[in-house]
């Protein structure tokens, strides 16, 4: 194993960006977007000295317990079935821990629930599985609608699409709605919509800052598309673009003007992007597990990513290695008792 320094992050980035399992959040840019995390990269090497696995980790402190702790998102990106290679990486995080004083690791590798060899080494391993039967308990979604496209044409793939669908991109169409990649300057009109809809489906958003880094840290891997209409923008969506796979990470739809369908439209354009750049897969990211339950507040969205024509993948969850068992148990407490404090003030400006 080995820790890498600064100036060995090109090979890093190399390898991971064109790795068939490369995440977004395991690039060398995502320390730029979570700048109030530090960050270190951890590789495994083969004979010949090549990199065979890389673990991304972030690390926050924990100033009231005096420990950190250690996050992977979608880490690591190797063969994750070479038991060799993910101990290799282990012992570097266990290094880090070490270096940092952590209480926990966490990674949430994109595995199929049902890997029952990665699971059984996980379990060797000594991690513990963490999931929850919605998806959303887990700091990713576990559950994720993606298009597989199979080096089809964006025609081939519209045909896949259900006839609903279709037509209402045909609807956004005929009512002159506009959906174009954009640069920052447009982040005011994004953050606008943004906090209607975070108002309206009940969820926490992020500040302006959050997406400025984004846009800049990932740079050509990343786009901010908005929709117009009659010249108002009224969507918009931010989508990252790396190591062939499209992901429709953030989106925002006004109240107003829904019925000409610019949603529609504006996953078409995304998924266009993934096209033209010789994507395997588009990641409409997460929907609720409760995918039968039609009176779901959840329902709505798993409905029209459905409409696309792709397919539900279900993710193995999260896997936690406790360094500090006691330590760990009471971040979780301060943590759990700090989320129903944010849900109980956002109820009482609801």
């Amino acid at each position: 194993m080995e820790i890498l320094r600064r100036e060995q992050y090109p090979e890093y980035e190399e390898f991971v960006s064109g790795h068939p399992r490369g995440e977004f959040m395991q690039s060398t840019r995502w320390q730029e977007v979570k700048s109030n995390w530090k960050w270190e990269a951890v590789v495994s090497r083969d004979g010949e000295g090549r990199i065979v696995g890389a673990c991304g980790v972030l690390i926050q402190k924990m100033p009231l317990f005096g420990t950190t702790f250690l996050y992977a998102p979608r880490g690591p990106v190797c063969d994750i079935h070479d038991q060799q290679v993910l101990a290799d990486l282990k012992a570097g995080v266990d290094q880090l821990a070490k270096i940092y004083n952590a209480h926990l690791f966490k990674m949430d590798p994109d595995v199929a629930a049902d890997d029952q060899e990665f699971l059984r080494l996980m379990d060797k391993m000594g991690f513990a599985r963490f999931y929850g039967p919605d998806g959303f308990e887990t700091i990713q979604a576990r559950f994720n609608y993606r298009l597989y496209l199979q080096g089809r044409t964006e025609a081939e793939l519209m045909a896949g699409f259900t006839q609903k669908t279709r037509y209402n991109i045909r609807v956004a169409r005929k009512h002159g709605v506009e959906v174009r990649p954009v640069g920052p300057e447009r982040l005011d009109d994004f953050m606008k919509i943004y906090q209607v809809t975070g108002a309206r489906d009940g969820f926490n958003t992020r500040p302006k800052e959050y997406f400025q880094r984004m846009l800049s840290a990932l740079g050509p891997h990343c786009r901010l598309y908005m929709g117009f209409y009659e010249g108002q923008a009224i969507c918009g969506a931010i989508a990252t673009n790396y190591a062939g796979k499209t992901c429709y990470v953030y989106g925002a739809s006004d109240n107003a003007h829904r019925n000409v369908m610019p949603n529609y439209l504006m996953q078409m354009e995304m998924i266009r992007w993934a096209v033209e750049t010789g994507c395997d897969v588009y990641d409409f990211q997460g929907i609720s597990g409760d995918m039968e339950n039609e009176n779901g507040h959840m329902y709505g969205l798993y409905r029209f990513k459905r409409g696309f024509g792709g397919q539900v993948d279900e993710l193995a969850g999260e896997f936690n290695y406790l360094y500090k068992p006691v330590t760990a148990r009471l971040v979780d407490a301060a943590i759990k008792a700090n989320e129903q404090l944010r849900t109980l003030r956002r109820k009482l400006k609801g």
